[in-house]
């Protein structure tokens, strides 16, 4: 991915640079914040790392690098524990502290990356899936997908998407043949309407993907309890196997919006 550091802490900054090139990024610095916004307005990175000090409310400045950008990108906030500085709904993906602890980082640009690849699926407009059977279209859930990360961002809205898709489609196909992967498929979207409850937005996200939205949920562990809920259901789904050589296998993960941050990853294998 590609990052820019906005910090006027020039050591700061290169100690930041030096653990995200360790992670296989690129880095470019800017030490002056208007200068900054200058270049996202020609450039567009995937993350922005940005120290607001000496603003006391980070929420202004957030707003023009949004504005700023021709993409959305996963912004975040670095935090000097020694300056008092409004953090709250301030409009960006994630917090960090200084001194910066490299596990953090690499966390958060994982988070970052999660983000940036769900975002970058969801808005190719090559491919779509139609509505049916309860299930949105891909465009329809990705302007969803795209207002709750926004009411995330700005109102300190929590918001979950549970990503749900069958990982061995590919071998399935080649192995077993097209019939039995799309079978599969559709079974799995099947059982996701019946169990899913009335509130719950789901929608196809690519051939062997379906995703949820989780909004503003009633209690603290209720986003977790649903996806360990679809988990549970979905192992019980025999149905989907029949006299072939693969194996489906589901997978359940919880990324918590506007994060990005892995909460639940659940790997399940149907056997016969």
């Amino acid at each position: 991915m590609k990052v820019l550091i906005i910090d006027r802490d020039e050591l700061n900054s290169q100690l930041l640079a030096t653990k995200i090139k360790g992670l296989g990024h690129r880095v470019q610095i800017e030490t002056i914040k208007n200068n900054a916004i200058d270049h996202l307005s020609r450039e567009n990175f995937d993350v922005v790392f940005v120290d607001p000090n000496p603003l006391t409310n980070a929420r202004p400045l957030i707003l023009n690098i949004r504005r700023a950008l021709g993409a959305y990108a996963y912004i975040v906030l670095v935090k000097d524990i020694d300056v008092d500085v409004d953090f709250a709904n301030s409009g960006a993906n994630f917090i960090i502290d200084k001194p910066y602890d490299a596990e953090i980082v690499a966390n958060t640009l994982a988070g970052a990356g999660r983000i940036t690849t769900y975002l970058s699926k969801l808005g190719d407009d090559s491919i779509d899936f139609p509505s049916a059977g309860g299930v949105i279209a891909k465009s329809a859930f990705n302007q969803l997908f795209l207002s709750a990360i926004d009411r995330a961002d700005r109102h300190n809205e929590s918001s979950y998407a549970v990503f749900i898709d069958i990982s061995n489609y590919l071998d399935m196909s080649e192995n077993d043949g097209q019939y039995y992967a799309d079978f599969a498929v559709a079974k799995m979207s099947q059982h996701l309407s019946h169990i899913r409850r009335q509130s719950d937005i789901i929608g196809q996200t690519a051939k062997n993907e379906y995703a949820l939205l989780l909004q503003r949920p009633q209690y603290e562990t209720e986003p977790v309890d649903a996806a360990n809920r679809f988990a549970e259901e979905l192992s019980k789904l025999k149905s989907i196997k029949e006299s072939v050589e693969s194996d489906p296998q589901i997978k359940v993960k919880l990324i918590e919006l506007p994060s990005g941050k892995k909460v639940v990853d659940h790997h399940i294998i149907l056997k016969a």
